[in-house]
Formats: C-alpha cells, sequence, structure tokens
C-alpha cells in the first residue's frame, strides 16, 4: 500500500491540535482536544505531560476515523509544540515533573541572576536575550527542587516529549529540535550545538541536556500501544518536529528572506524572515530563532496579547475570562470608537513583559478621562500590541537593512478580528494579507514529516504553494499617520512602568 498521507500534530498553550494531509496539502480531517492549564497564584502555571500525550493520541485517532483511510498510507507524523517551557523525564522518557509553562514565572530570582552573571553572553551567543524560558527554568528545579532535578535524566520540550512518548524513547534517546535552540539559553545557535561555556555559567549539566537534530530527522517509530491509542498503524515513522512558532511560519510560507507572519494567537508573535543569524545586543528585545527550512534564520518578539483579550469579557463584559461571544460584543463596541487620536492608551503586559525581560512588569490603562468609554478602553488593548508590533518591525529594519518587506501574513485566532487586522496593518505600515484556512502548525509540522520521509522533495516549496490569501487589509493613511505619534507616547507609558519594575530604560530607546 501506497503511504501518500500526512499527520501533523500542534500541543499548544490551550489546545491540542491534530490534521490528517495528503502531500499536495489538502485536508482530510482535523481534531482538537482541550489542555488544562494549572494556575497557582500568579506566577505559577503549570501543565501535565500526560494531557499531552492523550491530547494527541485521541485527536490523531479523531482524523483517521473521520477519513476512513487506511491507517497504513499514513507515511509519517510530526509534532509541534509550545517551545519555551520544559519538563523532566527519567530514564523510560516518562514525566517527572510537571510541565513548567512559558507562562510561568517562579524563575524571575534565577532570571535576573543570569543576566546579571552572563546575560550579554547568552543574547550574543544564542540570539535570544535571558528571559523566562529553560535556562533559568533549569536553575530554579536546581535550587528549589534539588531531588527532582537530579532524578530527572534529560529535560525536554512538549513536542519532543510525545514524540517520545509515541516511539517508546527512553532518556539515551532523547532529543530537542533546532527550532527550540534560542529558547534553551545555552547553545551557540550559529552552530546549533551546545555551548560548553554557557552549560558552565549556567550551571546546569550537560548531561541533563538532550541531543540536538533537525526538525525532519526521523526519531522512531509508532508502538503497537501507541498505534492502539492513536488509529495508526504500527512502526509508523516519526520526525522530530519543530517549535510552534517554526511550525506556523512554515505552514504559513514564511520561507524567503524578508517576510513578515503574525501569529495571533495565545501569544501576539511578530516575525521576519532573514538571510543570517545576528544578535539583538543593544535591546534584547528580539530573538533570533532558526527556521524549519535549512539556512533560514527567522527575528521576532512577541508579548501575551491573545490572552489580555481573553480576559476583556472577565475585567469588562460581566462573563468569565475567554468567553468569546462576550468578547465580540466588547470588539462589536470597539469598532464605533473612532477617536483614536485621544483615547486611552494601554500596557498590555498583565503577566509581566517577555522581551525585554521584565517579569514583575504589570498592566494598566493610562490617560483615562470622563469622556472614555469600554469601546475606548478595548479599543486601547487592541492598538496596544499594534504598538509593540511596530517597535519589533522598526527594530528588525535597523538589525537586517538589507529585507525588503512587502506585506505580513496573518494566521492564527484572531486573524478573523477585522478591526484588529486593520489597527495593526496601519500601525506597522504594511498590508496585511489573511490567510486562507487555518491550522498553519499542523501543516507545518506534517510538512516537515513528508519531507523526513522524503515524500516532500522541497519543503518551503510547498509550504508556499500551499498558502494562499482570502483578504487583504491596506494600511488606513489617517490612522498610519495618527499612531506615528501614539507610539511615542505608549513607548513613554510602557518605559515609566518599566523603570517602576526595575529594568533600565535604555533598552527602550531603540523602540520608539
Amino acid at each position: 500500500m501506497t503511504a501518500e498521507y500526512l499527520v501533523g500534530v500542534d500541543i499548544g498553550t490551550q489546545s491540542a491540535k491534530a490534521a490528517l494531509y495528503d502531500a499536495s496539502g489538502r485536508c482530510l480531517a482535523e481534531a482538537a482536544e482541550p489542555l488544562e492549564l494549572h494556575a497557582q497564584g500568579p506566577d505559577r502555571v503549570e501543565q501535565d505531560p500526560q494531557n499531552f500525550y492523550d491530547a494527541t493520541t485521541k485527536t490523531i485517532a479523531s482524523c483517521i476515523e473521520q477519513s476512513g483511510i487506511d491507517s497504513r498510507s499514513v507515511a509519517a507524523v510530526g509534532i509541534a509544540g509550545q517551545m519555551a517551557g520544559i519538563l523532566g523525564v527519567g530514564r523510560d522518557g516518562r514525566a517527572l515533573t510537571p510541565y513548567d509553562s512559558w507562562l510561568d514565572s517562579r524563575c524571575s530570582t534565577d532570571l535576573a541572576e543570569l543576566d546579571r552573571l552572563c546575560g550579554d553572553e547568552i543574547t550574543a551567543r544564542t540570539g535570544c536575550p535571558p528571559m523566562v524560558a529553560h535556562a533559568p527554568k533549569l536553575r530554579w528545579w536546581k535550587r528549589t527542587q534539588p531531588d527532582v532535578f537530579d532524578a530527572a535524566e534529560k529535560f525536554v520540550v512538549p513536542s519532543a516529549y510525545v514524540a517520545g512518548r509515541l516511539c517508546g524513547l527512553g532518556a539515551d534517546d532523547a532529543y530537542i529540535d533546532w527550532t527550540h535552540l534560542h529558547f534553551t539559553g545555552l547553545v551557540d545557535a550559529a552552530t546549533s550545538t551546545w555551548s560548553a561555556e554557557l552549560v558552565e555559567a549556567v550551571g546546569v549539566p550537560l548531561s541533563k541536556l538532550p541531543r540536538i537534530v533537525a526538525p525532519t530527522d526521523v526519531v522512531g517509530a509508532l508502538t503497537a500501544e501507541a498505534a492502539r491509542e492513536s488509529g495508526l498503524h504500527p512502526g509508523t515513522p516519526v520526525v522530530a518536529g519543530l517549535g510552534d512558532t517554526a511550525a506556523g511560519a512554515l505552514g504559513a510560507g514564511l520561507v524567503a528572506s524578508g517576510q513578515l507572519l503574525d501569529t495571533a494567537g495565545t501569544a501576539s508573535v511578530l516575525a521576519v524572515s532573514v538571510p543570517a543569524f545576528r544578535a539583538d545586543l543593544a535591546t534584547r528585545t528580539l530573538m533570533v530563532m532558526r527556521g524549519a527550512v535549512p539556512g533560514q534564520w527567522i527575528t521576532l518578539s512577541y508579548l501575551a496579547g491573545g490572552n489580555a483579550l481573553r480576559w476583556l469579557p472577565q475585567a469588562l463584559g460581566g462573563a468569565e475570562a475567554g468567553d468569546d461571544a462576550a468578547l465580540q460584543s466588547l470588539l462589536e463596541e470597539a469598532r464605533a470608537s473612532s477617536d483614536a487620536a485621544n483615547g486611552p492608551l494601554f500596557v498590555p503586559h498583565l503577566g509581566g513583559r517577555i522581551l525585554p525581560a521584565s517579569p514583575a512588569l504589570r498592566g494598566a490603562w493610562i490617560g483615562l478621562e470622563f469622556a472614555h468609554t469600554r469601546a475606548d478602553l478595548v479599543r486601547a488593548v487592541l492598538e496596544s500590541v499594534a504598538f509593540e508590533y511596530a517597535g519589533y518591525f522598526a527594530l528588525a529594519g535597523e538589525l537586517f537593512p538589507e529585507i525588503v518587506p512587502s506585506d505580513v501574513r496573518l494566521i492564527g485566532g484572531g486573524s478573523p478580528n477585522r478591526l484588529w487586522n486593520e489597527i495593526k496593518a496601519s500601525a506597522v505600515g504594511l498590508p496585511y494579507l489573511r490567510l486562507e484556512g487555518d491550522n498553519f502548525t499542523c501543516w507545518g509540522a506534517a510538512l516537515a514529516a513528508g519531507c523526513g520521509v522524503g515524500l516532500i522533495a522541497d519543503m518551503a516549496a510547498a509550504a508556499l504553494d500551499t498558502a494562499p490569501y482570502s483578504e487583504r487589509i491596506e494600511p488606513d493613511a489617517r490612522l498610519a499617520e495618527i499612531y506615528r505619534e501614539r507610539r511615542l507616547a505608549y513607548r513613554a507609558a510602557v518605559e515609566s512602568f518599566t523603570e517602576a519594575a526595575g529594568v533600565p530604560s535604555k533598552r527602550q530607546e531603540a523602540l520608539v
């Protein structure tokens, strides 16, 4: 039987998704399962790794059942996942710790210490400024839970954990793919190797770190048990997979230098495809990560913008956070708020700022007047993400002056929000192209799988061929002019809050 289909999985923050494709990118079936976030106070956010695995096998099984295909015709499975958190596994590859989420900032003390000891070195070598990610989290586990830290054989990311479970991999075969490396704080990114200097400076034994592989490397084959649970055939190849940001970028066709991508998800990410590794040492706002395509680099920054929108129904709508109907009602009100020049400003870092790292920073509306309405408050939240994006884009242009951008590709759960798209296009000054379809991250994972087993010969070409856009949103000239001034006021507001949180304000200057 010809193996002609691919499975792509996306282990996100709030849900796990799977989709079944043919080699042309046609989706035959898709499924999703919610994932539980265990928030215990403002700084502690964990998830159950078993939940990741169960949701993955359940969604894959649903896709096989929906499609009615013979499972023997699936050529490979690729898995993408959230990137900045870690979990510890034992010798058998099973989880010994909860997943320490990218939303968990208990390691703030360790982050500050690492920044003091070797912050510039981490930024220069990894392309990623010190932030709430792997290195400070590893130090936190070692410092506060030494018995658990010692018992863990390796620390891995969600995509590698689930792939390892599917294949029955033990700790000796644990891995991390190169798209995650910038988040580790422990690599020479340009060569994709662990840095002996950073490993020593951070104080994490090299033995706790997994091997480094390419996203398209085949890491194993499906066990009989995983096959029963997922509806797939035993022995189906599983590729290493990649981080969700990298997978979404690949699935959306972000493969050529100068392209931009807005991922409007739980995290709001603005990414630019660039031709070389170049670290943002001056402001520590942009990170540079390896893309899925060999030789590609992606510079990006992000904030929890989607989470801020999910919070609005709780704060302003008399509903629970994440209530879609209440949020849509608030967004309709915001469209009526047309006086963009005189509205309030909003600082969107409700759970701390990710980059430049300031975990203690919090959110606020600023400049409130008696004339302002709830609609103005909602619009200010939308604009805050746009102003952050405009700052990221300006910095990317300074760091990579050779790029020639033309538009911004748009994906993610927030992509249907027309008002938000108009605001972001006007603030950034480029047209927005809303791509057709969804589940770009699943398709990116499937593309890596197809390339890994030879079903897809040219991953970049296949990505471009399967990412048409359905809507083009042009910048509004009037808004663009208003936002050029408003960005200055916004940056001054963030700077004042940042100083109060104890982060040097000089890192903000390049964002204005």
